[in-house]
């Protein structure tokens, strides 16, 4: 049979950009059905203006410390418009890279939204086209917990599209979004409280890890009620004492307000409404697209990448992902994606970045005998001249009948620049032994990951 496509990607984020271009650089004939603008949450919504944001936070707290340096840093005013206009303006930027990079490769973009009718025909806009092979890539969206009154709250998508700064913002959940946007807010001078069911933010994190930021959070002045339930939300009707009221219960019963905004930070799931999944075999697990190591569905012409299947939700997983997939069935490769010592960050202040297990793992896994923790915990000299009490954490986990380091944790600046380099070591199969036998760069931080005995 004659199909229009080679290959239809189904969502035009980065692991959808990234499985079309490389399709057609194969010589696939290759389309790309996406009703939003390109580049996904993470462009859009996610990684990209969070990452902005996160840089605008920063400035109050140099600020500050470069008094210790001899700097008198006079008065300064943060402009939430101007700063949010710069950030949706990238934004905006990188979309237009996008769509050159899908011209370039000459693959067809379809500025609707798609909906499978077989499995080898796809519905998009007043169309019907027809594909040989199918690739889901459509990602994620965020969930609004079942609350009363959960309709006053936005998700972490609507903090792009604040017209203002709020003064008092109240977060709902404890993961990662969540901490990111608690850290950003009260950087830039919002009152910050965060709300969480459990007794510590980030869970599935390491514990040491977890600790040191829920107390570093804490220090900065968020206000943190864990083991809390939000009992509802609701308008307060008088804007000047502020525009939402949030009740909770963490033992009894309290409210709390906000200044007409509660952002709900309380996870997200694939995407996958109205996507004509019903039309084909493919099946889902817990919500997610269920796939084989090579992203394929029960349906054998149809795939699925990214955050969608729910396996490790990050961009660059899922670009990997779709990079392995188009090599395979068009370059003439056999790839699959290691999901082993995938690292990867929390943009908080201070920043926390993970590669490898977590104790917690290690020791369900090898047993507590077989294990040896090496931790670190210093001030950094960068925080002796303004004398602050800011410390870092570094943290190795190794197994001792083999020397293997299984995991790597680190809270503190640069967490994510330095434990990228890390991620290198643990993919290659380092040892305790290689870790000690590396000179480290005197005088940084990322020493001590090479010196902790």
């Amino acid at each position: 049979m004659a199909y229009d496509f080679d290959l239809f990607v189904i969502g035009g984020g980065s692991g959808g950009i990234a499985t079309s271009r490389r399709a057609a650089s194969h010589g696939a004939r290759v389309a790309v059905a996406e009703n939003d603008r390109l580049g996904g949450t993470c462009v859009n919504r996610g990684c990209v203006p969070k990452k902005l944001m996160v840089y605008a936070s920063h400035f109050p707290k140099y600020a500050e410390e470069s008094k210790g340096y001899g700097w008198d840093p006079g008065e300064s005013q943060f402009d939430w418009n101007t700063m949010i206009t710069a950030v949706n303006n990238e934004v905006k930027r990188l979309n237009a890279i996008y769509q050159r990079m899908v011209d370039n490769a000459e693959v067809k973009v379809y500025r609707h939204r798609a909906r499978l009718l077989d499995a080898h025909t796809i519905e998009v806009g007043d169309e019907k086209v027809t594909a040989e092979r199918i690739l889901i890539a459509v990602g994620g969206e965020p969930v609004k917990p079942d609350i009363p009154g959960i309709e006053h709250a936005i998700t972490s998508d609507g903090m792009f599209e604040l017209k203002e700064q709020p003064k008092r913002m109240v977060i709902l959940g404890g993961g990662y979004i969540g901490c990111e946007f608690a850290c950003i807010m009260n950087g830039l001078g919002t009152e910050v409280t965060v709300v969480i069911r459990k007794d510590q933010i980030l869970n599935g994190f390491d514990g040491d890890l977890r600790n040191e930021l829920h107390e570093a959070m804490q220090k900065q002045g968020i206000r943190i009620f864990n083991n809390a339930e939000i009992v509802g939300i609701a308008k307060t009707g008088d804007p000047m004492k502020g525009g939402v009221k949030v009740t909770i219960n963490d033992g009894e019963e309290q409210e709390i307000v906000a200044d007409a905004v509660s952002l709900a930070a309380t996870g997200r799931r694939p995407k996958l409404e109205n996507l004509g999944l019903e039309n084909t075999q493919v099946e889902t697990d817990k919500g997610a697209i269920a796939t084989d190591k090579y992203s394929q569905t029960a349906e054998p012409s149809i795939y699925a990448i990214g955050d969608c299947t729910d396996r490790i939700n990050l961009t660059p997983v899922a670009i990997d992902e779709g990079r392995a997939l188009a090599d395979t069935l068009y370059g003439g490769q056999d790839r699959t994606t290691s999901y082993e010592n995938v690292p990867s960050a929390i943009f908080t202040t201070p920043e926390a970045a993970t590669v490898g297990i977590t104790e917690e793992e290690a020791i369900e896994t090898y047993g507590e005998d077989d294990i040896h923790v090496f931790r670190s915990r210093f001030r950094p000299m960068y925080y002796t001249l303004p004398n602050k009490d800011e410390k870092t954490l570094m943290k190795l986990i190794v197994q001792i009948s083999t020397d293997k380091v299984l995991g790597a944790h680190m809270v503190g600046d640069a967490a994510a620049e330095i434990i990228q380099g890390v991620a290198i070591a643990l993919k290659m199969g380092a040892t305790k032994a290689d870790f000690d036998a590396t000179v480290g760069i005197h005088p940084s931080s990322a020493e001590e990951f090479v010196t902790m005995r």
